[in-house]
């Protein structure tokens, strides 16, 4: 799959975090979002997740932990904004509190930024009046504050992730873990499926019922100095669909086959098959990731003709089958 050039300039996203705030969404969409495209060789946009408060000072967030800013309200230079969740009791209100977070905010949104929040998050933008007559997400229990304060908000508490208008350009996220698919979106969104699902099968973020067998990603194979083996390689990246792809390794090899399976063993860390077996599912798991094609289809794309088969090898490598596996791992989009 052909790729374009690196661009020069990260993405610049600033994670607004309160007083009011917990820091679980903070602290993670900070760690998440700046491990994309953090190889020097990565094709893919790099990000640079800032955490912006009122003041730069450290200051308690609502789980008594230290949050110390980044910068401070005065930074105006983001290509995204996320506001994070909001903690408030019952007896407290959102009235007057964030008139300064609530600039910063519409300033970001009027040259041009998307503007996102995640779970209770969407009340600032609610009193900011960005929500009025369009739909936004927000945690389950914030069902009453929008019904009595923000009547003219389409409050869907069953999403996670909401187009909220402004032409694609306010996104609002419901639940307290909804910040792992707000990262994924934003990945998946500026730097393309293949990163989100690099970066989810990393963090393992995503359904974890099946464990973590389907987030691994082949081994590296072992370094070493066994050119004809390094020659194979080279090849079998290329051609790892192939009709009986190991007759074909030996033969390009020059060696009889007893004797290149312990070679390529002993340089790969692989038996032969296993190393095209591994291939062939690592892009099959690519392709549903990325792309809308039929399961058989797949199938005969890396290689087995045979699509029971296939099927039966992918769940014994990942623990899910291909159908499964594309469900938990394509970038969530608006729901419509």
């Amino acid at each position: 799959m052909a790729t374009a050039a690196r661009p020069a300039e990260p993405l610049r996203i600033s994670i607004l975090s309160l007083p009011e705030s917990g820091t679980m969404a903070a602290f993670g969409l900070h760690e998440v979002l700046g491990n994309t495209a953090t190889d020097a060789d990565a094709l893919s946009r790099p990000i640079r997740p800032v955490l912006v408060a009122r003041k730069r000072g450290a200051f308690r967030s609502s789980t008594g932990l230290q949050v110390t800013p980044e910068a401070d309200l005065g930074c105006s230079d983001a290509d995204v904004i996320i506001v994070c969740d909001i903690h408030l009791a019952s007896d407290e209100t959102p009235e007057g509190r964030w008139p300064d977070e609530i600039g910063w905010v519409r300033r970001h949104l009027e040259r041009g930024a998307l503007v996102c929040s995640t779970c209770s998050g969407a009340v600032l933008l609610a009193e900011a009046g960005l929500l009025e007559g369009v739909e936004a997400a927000s945690h389950w229990s914030m069902a009453d504050l929008f019904r009595e304060r923000y009547p003219g908000v389409k409050f869907r508490p069953e999403r996670i992730l909401c187009d909220s208008g402004h032409g694609g350009r306010l996104v609002t996220t419901g639940g307290a873990s909804s910040w792992q698919e707000l990262a994924l979106y934003l990945i998946g969104r500026f730097c393309g499926a293949e990163e989100a699902a690099r970066v989810a099968r990393l963090f393992l973020l995503g359904d974890r019922s099946h464990g973590q067998l389907p987030f691994a990603s082949m081994a590296r194979p072992r370094q070493h100095g066994d050119a004809v083996i390094s020659k194979v390689q080279a090849w079998v990246v290329d051609n790892y669909a192939t009709a009986i792809p190991v007759s074909a390794m030996v033969e390009r090899s020059g060696l009889s086959e007893r004797s290149f399976k312990r070679r390529f063993s002993a340089a790969t860390g692989y038996a032969p098959v296993e190393y095209v077996q591994s291939l062939r599912i690592e892009e099959a798991k690519q392709m549903l990731e990325t792309e809308d094609v039929a399961i058989e289809e797949v199938s005969v794309a890396v290689g087995y003709e045979d699509p029971t088969f296939f099927r039966r090898l992918f769940k014994r490598r990942t623990g899910v089958t291909p159908g499964q596996y594309r469900k938990r791992t394509r970038i969530r989009t608006f729901p419509m």
